[in-house]
């Protein structure tokens, strides 16, 4: 930590307590690599607040927990995303996925159900919607289809119903994708895009901790999980991936992140693609 960095002390007592915090509310795991990360996002409050130490801050986190603990998560919480990040999976949508659930649709029964479990900002839902008008195209409206778009941090949820971004967040989505599902901004908001009523109709917003309850009913098709997992320790991460798996339907893809994998829940699961695992029958 650079001598700049050093207006308050972050001490051994008061990282640990931190850690112990954020995982007892929210299940992510924090080690002494991510000390640096912690103090840089958690100066911000106590200057906001004009507290005199993380030791004050740890003390109100102390006498309440449950008020605080919104702002606490989303000052802490990573929300790294980007439209049709690893295209891969968004490919696997189009080419396999998607021409299969169609075909295999009663007359009767054209439901469509898809979670965005960690969907921060709003990029993965919305490019899951674009994935759905593109593939499905004049045929989704004889669809019951809908994205349910969850996130812990409210802040980020908060950005993604709104579904307004910086129009360099669109620089790498195809044209035809830019001209049809995004509008320009005028005005003092010209350096932005919105996100089309087609696609905005598609997704429902909610805020959701993936440790609490889970209000929604199911099941799945699909299920994405995304970089999320890795926050876990091993025991919460094969709990959640058996609450995924009860939540899909049989034969639903859940999708994780780059790096992740099931481990031992694997059996449970095919591989059909890289970091894609179809609910076994």
């Amino acid at each position: 930590m650079t001598s700049r960095d050093k207006a308050f002390e972050l001490s051994k007592g008061d990282f640990n307590f931190l850690c112990q915090y954020v995982y007892d509310i929210a299940g992510i795991v924090l080690n002494a690599s991510k000390k640096e990360m912690v103090y840089r996002r958690l100066t911000r409050i106590i200057r906001e607040r004009k507290l005199a130490s993380f030791t004050q801050y740890c003390e109100i986190l102390k006498a309440e927990p449950e008020k605080e603990k919104d702002y606490f998560i989303n000052a802490i919480t990573t929300n790294l995303t980007s439209f049709f990040r690893e295209q891969h999976h968004f490919d696997y949508m189009t080419q396999h996925e998607l021409p299969k659930l169609i075909k295999n649709s009663l007359t009767n029964h054209k439901r469509l159900r898809i979670w965005s479990s960690a969907s921060s900002t709003g990029e993965e839902p919305y490019s899951i919607a674009m994935t759905l008008l593109e593939t499905m195209k004049g045929s989704i409206g004889q669809w019951n289809a809908k994205i349910l778009a969850t996130d812990i941090d409210s802040n980020v949820l908060a950005t993604g119903k709104v579904g307004v971004y910086e129009d360099r967040k669109i620089d790498d989505i195809p044209k035809k994708f830019r001209n049809k599902y995004f509008h320009k901004g005028i005005g003092e908001n010209q350096s932005k895009v919105k996100v089309d009523k087609a696609l905005s109709k598609l997704i429902t917003f909610k805020p959701l901790n993936l440790l609490h309850d889970w209000p929604m009913k199911g099941p799945f098709d699909i299920i994405f999980c995304r970089n999320v997992i890795i926050y876990f320790d091993k025991n919460t991460q094969q709990e959640l991936f058996a609450r995924f798996y009860e939540m899909l339907t049989p034969g639903g893809l859940l999708i994780l992140g780059h790096s992740e994998n099931l481990g031992a829940y694997q059996a449970h699961f095919d591989n059909v693609g890289r970091t894609i695992f179809r609910k076994s029958f």
